[in-house]
C-alpha cells in the first residue's frame, strides 16, 4: 500500500513559521502584517500565492511577490523548524505504518528545499519519496506531483496498491480528486471539519490513529 501524505496541516503544524516568515517579508518591503492566527486562511497553494494573498489587494501582481519572496525565502530556510511541530499522534501513526511495511510519500506545495529540510528533521529515514514544489512543474491540485511520486516509486515497490491520498485542505481533495485516488480528510488541520464536508471526502478522520483503521 502506498500512502502519499500532504505535509503542512497534516503531518505538521508550520502556520507559526510560515506567518513569522510572511510577516518578515511584509514588513522589510514596507506592507502591514497579519496576526499569526490569520494564516490558515492564506495558506494550501504554495510561497507565493500565500505572498499574494498576504499583500493589500491593491499590491497583488508577480512583481511585488517575486520582490517579498526574496525576503521571505532566506528567513524561512533559517527558522522554518523554530515553532513547526509534528501533530499529536503523527509520528506514531508513521512508525506503525512503517512496521507494517507499508510505502510512504510526501507530496508538498513548500519548494522542495523547505520540503526536504523539514521532512528529514522530524521524519528522518520515514518517506520513500518527498517532493515539493519544484520548477517548470505545476503545483497541487494539478496531478504531476502525485503521477511523479508513483513514477519513482515504481521500480522499487513490487505493490503500490492501494493508494490513498492524505491531507487536509480543499487544494489536497482536488488533488486527489485530479489524480483518482481516494481523499482521506484530516480535520486536524488548516481546514474546519465544515469546509472538508463540503468536498465529500472517501474517509474523514478526526486523529491519525484513525488512518490505520482504513488499511
Amino acid at each position: 500500500m502506498l500512502l502519499i501524505f500532504d505535509l503542512d496541516g497534516t503531518l505538521i503544524n508550520t502556520i507559526d513559521d510560515l506567518g513569522q516568515a510572511c510577516n518578515h517579508a511584509l514588513s522589510a518591503c514596507g506592507f502591514p502584517t497579519h496576526k499569526i492566527e490569520d494564516y490558515p486562511r492564506l495558506v494550501g497553494n504554495g510561497i507565493n500565492k500565500l505572498i499574494e494573498r498576504a499583500l493589500p489587494e491593491e499590491h497583488r501582481n508577480e512583481a511585488t511577490v517575486l520582490r517579498l519572496r526574496e525576503y521571505f525565502v532566506p528567513f524561512y530556510d533559517q527558522h522554518n523548524c523554530d515553532l513547526t511541530r509534528p501533530y499529536d499522534g503523527i509520528l506514531e501513526l508513521l512508525h506503525e505504518l512503517k512496521l507494517q511495511g507499508h510505502t510512504l510519500a510526501v507530496a508538498s506545495n513548500k519548494y522542495q528545499a523547505a520540503t526536504e529540510k523539514i521532512v528529514a528533521h522530524y521524519f528522518p529515514n520515514t518517506f520513500d519519496v518527498v517532493l515539493g514544489e519544484r520548477e517548470s512543474i505545476p503545483r497541487k491540485p494539478d496531478p504531476q506531483i502525485v503521477w511523479d511520486i508513483i513514477h519513482r516509486l515504481s521500480p522499487l515497490a513490487s505493490n503500490l496498491s492501494p493508494i490513498y491520498y492524505v491531507g487536509d485542505s480543499l487544494v489536497d481533495a482536488a488533488t486527489a480528486k485530479a489524480a483518482n485516488l481516494p481523499f482521506v480528510a484530516c480535520t486536524w488541520g488548516f481546514c474546519t471539519q465544515e469546509q472538508l464536508l463540503t468536498v465529500t471526502p472517501d474517509h474523514m478522520v478526526n486523529h491519525p490513529h484513525e488512518i490505520l483503521t482504513l488499511i
